[in-house]
């Protein structure tokens, strides 16, 4: 227990939660795209899939047992991620406050080099982090961004109507703009993060750096335009509610 505190007090050991949760919530945002993109498959595929996954491990877990032990786990990711993201900047800002005099030029230099990469992952991460409350008062909640017109749909008569939600949710315009800039912000943030990971993981090495890299854009992309391919299809009238 002591080594496992001493290692999470240092920096390696605060980057390493950072890696392994990050990974996790990669996981999870690659496994949530790929069923919300069921929703062009039809109303019948998405809706089948939602309740699917409130049934998981049936019948030695009940209604939404499972999915419920997965929410936790991933919230306990976040927390340990958030948590040592913002532990390691109280550092980071000590450190360079107390070693900045006498760096003078290589200072500036690093700084700039650094800059961009290190202010788009943090205040990616308050964007991303702000955006999952929001996500979650919009699509499990249903307490944002719907109206009396175009209403919220719970459970009614042993159907869950994703669908019909999604829709409604993605015709309140500001809520699609929102999801859209969200996911640039998730989109750099997993660019830059995965990149870091592979750097903390010791895989990002000289002849290595190029391919990490690479496939850190492509995954950040690629979680960015399939995400925002469907409040945009809502906006274009594409995709419609039944």
């Amino acid at each position: 227990m002591t080594a496992a505190m001493t290692l999470y007090r240092s920096s390696i050991g605060k980057k390493a939660i950072m890696a392994v949760t990050g990974l996790a919530m990669i996981g999870f945002l690659v496994f949530h795209m790929y069923g919300n993109l069921k929703i062009f498959g039809g109303p019948q595929l998405l809706n089948e899939y939602a309740a699917g996954l409130r049934e998981l491990g049936h019948p030695v877990f009940g209604h939404e047992h499972l999915l419920w032990i997965a929410r936790l786990g991933l919230l306990a990711a976040v927390v340990l991620h958030v948590t040592a993201a913002v532990q390691l900047t109280v550092q980071s800002r000590a450190s360079t406050a107390g070693g900045i005099a006498g760096t003078g030029r290589y200072h500036h230099q690093h700084y700039n080099r650094a800059s961009f990469a290190s202010r788009t992952i943090r205040w990616g991460g308050v964007i991303i982090f702000l955006f999952i409350i929001y996500h979650l008062l919009h699509f499990t909640f249903g307490a944002v961004g719907y109206n009396a017109a175009r209403p919220y749909i719970g459970e009614q008569a042993g159907a869950y109507q994703v669908y019909n939600n999604v829709i409604y949710g993605f015709l309140f315009w500001p809520a699609a703009l929102i999801y859209i800039l969200a996911m640039g912000a998730v989109g750099l943030h997993v660019y830059h993060g995965t990149w870091s990971m592979m750097q903390t993981l010791g895989l990002n090495n000289g002849s290595y750096s190029k391919l990490w890299s690479a496939l850190a854009l492509v995954l950040g992309v690629a979680l960015f335009v399939g995400n925002i391919t469907i409040p945009v299809a809502v906006l274009a009238g594409f995709l419609r509610p039944i």
